[in-house]
């Protein structure tokens, strides 16, 4: 297949289908977007909503509008069904539903899930998570120009830094108050992992788009020092792979 041809089918999939179907999900009585969709497409309005699904739908809808402006000026903003104007919007929506519901105020960090009209319902906090959210709210910040979006993400990272890490890099899942807890959800077959390759590298994710989009020194720095760890800690040279679970020494599980 020609690449041209390839390019304009992965658009049409983009603006014809991909796009539509997360629009739809958006909760306009409750906020955010719904929470659950079965298989067969059966929507549960009242699941929890998860504050990665949320994160990741604010960087979506924000890198959707910045593509599209860029890259589709023949549309002039029309699309079947939408606007370009309502993929801002709706990437203001998850960021409003992000910073109103999924924020611990008093604690710090962002809740796992909350209930479907917005309360926290698994109130652990964990690394993955904050990263997610940071790259979510750095996108918004480069479409919106908000600065309290890009603020917050700022606060996230202090977070992650200061609560979620020790003197040898990031840590893993913590209760509502940033004490430690067990990491079921990023362990699998048994394996109890107090470091993943996981964690880090949506640390690296969150601080790359951070940089992108604001282009602070002590971003940058943390970017050479993650960057380092993956060297050093995460890779195997023997098998030439990067491994996954780890305990506290950096010794592979």
């Amino acid at each position: 297949m020609p690449m041209e041809t390839m390019k304009a089918e992965i658009r049409r999939e983009l603006t014809e289908h991909i796009i539509p179907f997360w629009l739809s999900l958006k909760d306009e009585e409750n906020g955010g977007f719904y929470g659950f969709l079965s298989y067969d497409l059966q929507l549960n309005k009242k699941a929890d909503k998860g504050c990665i699904l949320n994160s990741r739908i604010l960087w979506f809808f924000s890198h959707a509008y910045d593509y599209l402006k860029k890259e589709d000026p023949e549309k002039n903003g029309k699309y079947p069904g939408y606007t370009l104007s309502d993929l801002k919007s709706a990437a203001e929506h998850a960021y409003f539903f992000l910073k109103e519901a999924m924020v611990d105020l008093n604690n710090g960090g962002v809740y796992w899930s909350v209930t479907y009209d917005g309360l926290p319902s698994d109130t652990q906090k964990h690394t993955y998570n904050q990263a997610f959210a940071i790259y979510g709210l750095s996108a918004y910040y480069e479409i919106s120009g908000d600065k309290k979006a890009l603020d917050l993400a700022y606060a996230l990272m202090e977070v992650l830094e200061s609560k979620c890490a020790d003197e040898k890099g990031y840590l893993e899942a913590f209760t509502i108050d940033f004490k430690p807890r067990s990491n079921e959800e990023l362990s699998e077959n048994g394996v109890e992992a107090v470091r993943t390759m996981n964690s880090l590298l949506h640390c690296f994710e969150a601080y790359t788009e951070l940089y992108r989009v604001d282009r602070q020194e002590k971003v940058k720095d943390k970017l050479k020092e993650i960057a380092k760890r993956f060297a050093d800690k995460f890779y195997n040279p023997e098998k030439r792979r990067q491994e996954v679970f780890f305990d506290r020494d950096y010794n592979s599980l």
